[in-house]
């Protein structure tokens, strides 16, 4: 009777589990789809930042396109050959290493509005964030694909067929990928790095805007267009960095639970922690689409139009705002 009862725990779990990687996966795409055709359709969003942020977007569209349904086969017990399943697995860290990069070129494109703003149009134009963008996507699958060329377990030589990797195995991304690879390559060197220097630049931003815009109000009483300026580029900075702090609250519990797979392999980890830490790092692809149009106003506008044109299926309303000017709200 026992035994009935936890496998009827298990299947409702795994039932949960589904419905909820189901339904973010659909928030996920719809979300960040509407990001891109806003960046596509408004001009006014077609600079550097939203560059970036539109690869960052495209990142989390895999998420829910690719991602979360390859996982939610794999809880389900898909049969596969080893490096298929390895390749697979592989791909998830393709995407991930994506987003980080993405939102690492976002936090140097804001430093270098601040840092040189009578510059930074002549250094940082649309064809060298297109580049760096195609950069970030190829240092993505080089880190990602690392596991293919050797940094991954070994398939069991005592099963038949398997020393070579041809015997079909349940997938599972823990027996085809290393925690040592996870803990000490991938979150240590891709992930927390980089989360160290992204820190490290907003906190620079704020310190360089709250210094001038001291200076500025000691100059004036008003402040002036520069003023105007560098109160636009904080509340642009504390969004962006918004979705930083999301990005590393999402994904640090996975990480941790793989530390703890890793140094603590006697210690059970419940199959409830193991998919809730799955699923709050999913959950971070539908929130980046809800924090641009809470915080950009010309963003919100033009993903109510879009709406308005494409659901609704009624014209689009003049913009309310001029022009080439991205106004965001305190």
């Amino acid at each position: 009777m026992s035994f009935s009862l936890g496998v009827q725990e298990r299947e409702q779990v795994d039932l949960l589990y589904i419905s909820m990687e189901t339904a973010i996966a659909l928030a996920s795409v719809l979300g960040n789809v509407l990001v891109v055709a806003a960046v596509a359709v408004n001009r006014s969003l077609r600079d550097t930042t939203f560059c970036f942020i539109a690869s960052l977007a495209a990142a989390d569209i895999a998420v829910g396109a690719l991602v979360i349904p390859l996982a939610v086969v794999i809880s389900l017990g898909l049969e596969t050959q080893f490096y298929t399943c390895l390749l697979l697995s592989c791909l998830l860290l393709v995407i991930t290493q994506g987003s980080i990069l993405s939102l690492l070129a976002i936090a140097v494109d804001r430093f270098l509005r601040v840092k040189i703003p009578t510059r930074y149009c002549v250094v940082v134009t649309q064809g060298r964030a297109r580049v760096a963008v195609g950069l970030c996507w190829l240092l993505s699958f080089i880190s990602g694909l690392v596991p293919m060329l050797g940094w991954h377990i070994r398939p069991d030589p005592h099963l038949q067929g398997n020393a070579s990797g041809d015997a079909p195995i349940v997938c599972m991304f823990t027996s085809v990928v290393s925690m040592h690879f996870m803990v000490y390559f991938n979150f240590l060197g891709c992930v927390v790095v980089p989360l160290v220097v992204m820190m490290a630049l907003y906190g620079e931003i704020f310190r360089v805007i709250c210094v001038r815009l001291g200076r500025r109000a000691e100059a004036t009483c008003d402040g002036g267009d520069g003023r105007r300026y560098y109160q636009k580029e904080l509340r642009l900075a504390k969004s962006l960095a918004l979705v930083v702090a999301l990005f590393a609250l999402c994904w640090l519990p996975l990480h941790i639970l793989n530390c703890v797979a890793l140094f603590c392999p006697s210690c059970p980890l419940p199959k409830a922690a193991v998919y809730t830490g799955i699923f709050l790092s999913h959950v971070n692809s539908a929130l980046n689409p809800l924090v641009y149009a809470f915080r950009i106003k010309r963003f919100r506008v033009t993903l109510i139009q879009i709406l308005r044109r494409c659901v609704l299926c009624r014209p689009a309303e003049p913009s309310l705002f001029p022009e080439g000017k991205t106004v965001l709200t305190g």
